[in-house]
């Protein structure tokens, strides 16, 4: 599980059929060992050999390349990277599980004071979980939604998160990885649980 405050920039090194190698600082590779989960862009991946001094590799399956998009990753590519928590880490985020929902498309980004705000377009399907000052995750960062209108939502980017995240190098029309508030799902499916037992009952 992660919490979605990006600890490092990951550079792509090479990706050849369904294996990656991610160039990254000692900070995390110190950290990393195989068989360990990492998030890459906020998908959950496992390192699948002992990371070298400032590399690490990772597999993808078909699923996964069709619901994200690190399928569209090139060489030198920039991604988000952050190491599973721990027990004893600090939750600073929100719950993140690194199982990308599906894309969204970048709609618009404008200056405003010292921050960024940027404007997504996402499917009727995942629109329903997206909510005015909710969390969602998108490439892996946890973001607080400013506004929602239809299945358009923006967030607000501090300096901090531009300058060491990806989203600064984001251009209109690029697709990004969403993972929605995993509480809304859980609640969702509660709910129509609980209505379809009443429903049965009415019929009884």
């Amino acid at each position: 599980m992660f919490t979605g405050i990006i600890s490092n920039l990951g550079e792509i090194k090479s990706f050849q059929n369904s294996l990656i190698t991610v160039k990254a600082d000692r900070s995390l590779i110190k950290n990393l060992k195989k068989g360990d989960s990492v998030a890459v862009d906020g998908v959950c991946l496992t390192v699948i050999a002992k990371p070298n001094f400032n590399t690490f590799r990772v597999e993808v399956m078909p699923e996964t390349l069709k619901r994200t998009v690190l399928g569209t990753l090139g060489i030198g590519d920039l991604v988000n990277l952050e190491l599973a928590i721990s027990a004893t880490d600090r939750f600073a985020g929100h719950i993140v599980q690194g199982h990308i929902d599906g894309v969204a498309a970048v709609d618009n980004i404008k200056k405003e004071g010292n921050s960024h705000i940027l404007a997504f377009k996402v499917s009727d399907k995942l629109s329903r979980y997206i909510i005015e000052k909710g969390s969602v995750a998108i490439n892996g960062i946890s973001l607080t939604v400013i506004e929602v209108k239809d299945t358009r939502f923006t967030v607000g980017i501090i300096p901090y998160t531009w300058t060491h995240t990806m989203l600064s190098s984001a251009k209109v029309g690029d697709r990004v990885n969403i993972e929605v508030d995993i509480l809304g799902k859980y609640l969702e499916k509660l709910i129509k649980s609980c209505l379809k037992r009443q429903n049965v009952k009415k019929k009884d």
